[in-house]
């Protein structure tokens, strides 16, 4: 049987920025992409913790800006700058592997720089 498990959380991601006008995603830092174990495009749920909405979105790679937490598209609506964000990605695995499997997990600090993880 194979099982949905988690596979990447970043925890209390700070929103630095939103653009109602692109076609969607949230930017992250490509360092903070790498050290969660995610990949640019892949799918990730984000879960405000300041206001509670949950969407839907894949990633975006920002290469120069550390710290950037930017919720683009229509996701934008769902948060404002400040919020906390939870981050988390999801993969399928057998029985047998998610037996053994830790998720990475990142908490992040209020400049989105790791804390611990």
């Amino acid at each position: 049987m194979k099982r949905m498990m988690l596979k990447s959380k970043i925890h209390h991601a700070r929103v630095t920025d939103k653009n109602v006008n692109y076609q969607g995603s949230i930017t992250l830092n490509k360092d903070l992409i790498k050290q969660a174990d995610l990949f640019p495009f892949e799918q990730v749920h984000v879960y405000n913790v300041s206001n509670g909405e949950r969407f839907i979105t894949y990633l975006i790679k920002e290469e120069k800006h550390p710290g950037v937490c930017c919720i683009n598209g229509a996701a934008a609506h769902k948060v404002n700058k400040g919020d906390k964000l939870i981050i988390a990605a999801y993969s399928l695995m057998e029985d047998e592997e998610a037996d053994f499997y830790s998720p990475r997990i990142l908490i992040l600090d209020e400049n989105n720089q790791i804390k611990s993880g």
